[in-house]
C-alpha cells in the first residue's frame, strides 16, 4: 500500500550560486559517492532527499548522508539508507521506496512513493538489533540553515 508520496523541485541556476558562494555546502548535503556528479544531478539528487523527507511525513533525526542516492547499472536511481534516516523509515512501516529524478533547462525535481504497512513503529535512537536489522532491509530496497533554505528556494 502507498503510504506516502514525495515531490520537490530545484532551480538549478539558483542551486549553483547557492553552491559557489558556499562550496562547503557540497560536503555537508552529500555523501562521498555523490560528491563527483555535476551540479545538475547535485541539484536533483537534493530534490530526491527533500521529496523522501516529504514521503516519510516526518524529518525527525534524518542526516543528509543518511540518504544517498545511488544508481544501478542501467541508470535507475534508489536510496541507500543509513542511521536514522534508515530506522524511521522501517519505524514509519515503509518497506520500499520508488524514486525518479528528471531535469530540464533550469529545474531538476524528485518524485518519491513511499509504500509498506504504515503500521508505524516506535524505536528509540539505538533501539537494538530489531530496529538496526529493519532499517539495513528498508535500506536495500530501496539541518536546516539560510543556506539550504535558499537552495531550496525558502529564502
Amino acid at each position: 500500500m502507498i503510504v506516502g508520496v514525495g515531490v520537490d523541485i530545484v532551480d538549478v541556476p539558483r542551486f549553483q550560486r547557492v553552491v559557489k558562494r558556499t562550496p562547503a555546502l557540497i560536503e555537508r548535503l552529500f555523501a562521498v559517492g555523490e560528491r563527483g556528479l555535476s551540479l545538475r544531478s547535485l541539484a536533483a539528487r537534493f530534490a530526491a532527499k527533500e521529496a523522501l523527507i516529504k514521503a516519510v511525513g516526518d524529518s525527525t533525526g534524518f542526516r543528509w548522508h543518511d540518504m544517498e542516492i545511488v544508481t544501478n547499472e542501467h541508470g535507475r536511481p534508489s536510496f541507500l539508507l543509513a542511521g536514522a534516516a534508515a530506522a524511521s523509515v522501517a519505524a514509519h512501516g515503509i518497506t520500499i521506496l520508488h524514486l525518479s529524478l528528471s531535469h530540464d533547462g533550469d529545474s531538476a525535481c524528485a518524485f518519491v512513493v513511499a509504500e509498506g504497512t504504515g503500521e508505524t513503529h516506535r524505536h528509540a535512537a539505538g533501539a537494538g538489533a530489531d530496529a538496526d536489522a529493519d532499517a539495513r532491509g528498508v535500506a536495500a530496497a530501496g539541518a536546516n540553515d539560510d543556506a539550504v533554505a535558499d537552495a531550496r528556494g525558502d529564502a
